[in-house]
């Protein structure tokens, strides 16, 4: 089905998520997952600072030239951003922010495909990464759901299993 007039342009670019510490937040998408920085901007008067994540394609690399990496950053499709409030990593009374599985309910979950469910989650098991869900449980087999430093949950899904699932339906 052709897109509506006026939409051909059209990318999702980003998902924006607000996080507590950007150190453990960016070790967790970096060595966990496996994303790579591309940008952090901090914005100084308003106390905040934005984290580009994303994958890389084997041999892409980030441009050194502002607005080429600016076009680099915002031209492409799934950037995970992460938005650091300053100073929520040391407030002991910062709650948290909600994640959306719990009342009321809202955001879900992002989702990130790999070649084999079961050998990641080996390797989040092996890192200490908490689990929602883990592969043999419930009643939707091949997916899992892990959590960031956060609370967001991430969905751990292949092609092959969401073929299976649906083709079970």
């Amino acid at each position: 089905m052709p897109r509506p007039t006026g939409t051909e342009s059209f990318v999702l670019n980003q998902t924006m998520l607000r996080i507590r510490d950007p150190k453990p937040s960016l070790a967790f998408y970096q060595d966990v997952l496996g994303m790579t920085l591309l940008q952090r901007l901090d914005f100084e008067e308003m106390r905040f600072s934005l984290y580009f994540l994303a994958y890389l394609a084997d041999g892409e690399a980030i441009p050194e030239d502002p607005a080429e990496r600016a076009k680099f950053i915002f031209n492409r499709e799934t950037t995970l951003e992460l938005t650091h409030n300053w100073g929520t990593e040391s407030d002991p009374d910062f709650q948290g922010y909600h994640n959306g599985n719990t009342e009321p309910r809202g955001f879900g979950h992002l989702g990130i495909s790999v070649a084999d469910v079961t050998e990641a989650c080996a390797r989040f098991e092996s890192l200490g990464v908490p689990f929602k869900k883990k592969p043999q449980d419930g009643k939707m087999k091949d997916i899992a759901f892990i959590t960031d430093p956060d609370g967001y949950w991430i969905e751990i899904l292949s092609t092959m299993g969401m073929l299976k699932s649906l083709s079970d339906h």
